[in-house]
């Protein structure tokens, strides 16, 4: 999979966000390797790249048309998104931009396509099994983010072995430096209040996954050989810590409370719908609770046994070490209430 330089020419889009940023920087240390940077704001791409930076917005049919020319493989980390509700901004500002980047790459004849997803598309471990990579695909009907990422990645099954390959990654939640909409940002202001609970005790194993490894495991699975025309893999960290290991460790970090009373995950499905319903009449940028959060605090044991196996991913990134990093990335000020949805441009 190379070009007529004899490089592999990369298109990272999203490429100043958590993830994009970390996949351009590990690509650009292959020298095999052609990276190309998609983004509206190239002033904020990593310190120190200097490869071909492509301007627009994904939200444009004619930058989607163009940005894929002369590229071999796309790593789609520019979507949009939310940890809530936002139906309708689902579909106009993340699905249908990414069919349609999709179609556009397939029809420029890019080799590979590579989706970033979430381990919360698959079915979480019931009885303590690891989930399988393939797991079957279950709509929430409440996060219309993880159920349009399925719609995605239906549509890539059904188009893949047509000239263009794909990849679909199912990636652990996020930590490190710089992650502002994730696990840790939205618990901290939470554990504050001294309201949140353990779910189901807080025995559950979190798919914890580092900035640096995400960038390992997108640039892999970019240039790995030998994949079949539709794969998934699971991108998670080196070790897989309950709920409760991750909040005691909070706690101790920064003082706070950590839970003192459990109720089942059924309560806390009831009590985020409550939530999102009253949110319109309560204060904050976002629920105190979502039904999406309670879904990502399941069982979601994960281990990435098939990317080390065909991709060669190896995480390295201590869990503990990522969620420190996160924590002192906070402002003076203290953590804020996240919105838990991305700002629209």
């Amino acid at each position: 999979m190379t070009a007529n330089n004899n490089r592999t020419r990369v298109l990272v889009t999203g490429a100043t966000g958590f993830l994009g940023s970390h996949t351009l920087s590990t690509l650009a240390t292959n020298p095999q390797v052609e990276p190309v940077a998609a983004c509206r704001t190239p002033e904020r791409l990593p310190a120190g790249f200097h490869g071909e930076v492509r301007v627009g917005d994904l939200m444009d049919p004619r930058y989607r048309r163009e940005v894929v020319q002369d590229i071999d493989v796309v790593c789609h980390a520019g979507t949009w998104g939310a940890f809530w509700g936002h139906r309708r901004e689902e579909h106009t500002r993340f699905l249908e931009p990414a069919l349609d980047l999709l179609a556009r790459a397939r029809a420029a004849g890019v080799r590979r396509f590579v989706l970033a997803s979430t381990v919360a598309v698959g079915t979480p471990s019931l009885d303590g099994e690891p989930v399988d990579d393939f797991s079957p695909l279950r709509p929430t009907g409440f996060w219309p983010h993880a159920d349009r990422l399925i719609d995605l990645d239906e549509h890539m099954r059904e188009v893949a072995g047509h000239g263009t390959e794909m990849v679909v990654l199912r990636l652990g939640h996020f930590v490190g430096a710089g992650n502002s909409l994730g696990m840790v940002p939205a618990l901290v202001p939470r554990l504050r209040t001294r309201m949140v609970p353990w779910l189901a005790g807080g025995r559950s194993r979190l798919a914890l996954v580092a900035d640096t490894d995400l960038g390992q495991g997108m640039a892999l699975a970019a240039l790995a050989e030998g994949l079949d025309p539709y794969e998934s893999f699971h991108i998670c960290g080196p070790s897989f810590p309950t709920m409760r290991e991750v909040l005691d460790f909070i706690a101790a970090e920064t003082g706070l409370p950590a839970p003192r009373l459990s109720v089942p995950y059924r309560a806390g499905y009831a009590f985020g719908g409550l939530m999102e319903a009253l949110h319109p009449v309560l204060p904050g940028a976002a629920p105190f609770l979502t039904r999406s959060l309670v879904h990502v605090a399941r069982d979601w044991y994960c281990p990435s046994d098939r990317a080390a196996r065909k991709l060669g991913y190896a995480p390295t990134k201590d869990w503990r070490t990522a969620v420190r990093e996160t924590l002192a990335a906070r402002p003076p000020t203290g953590s804020p209430w996240p919105r838990l949805s991305q700002e629209a441009p």
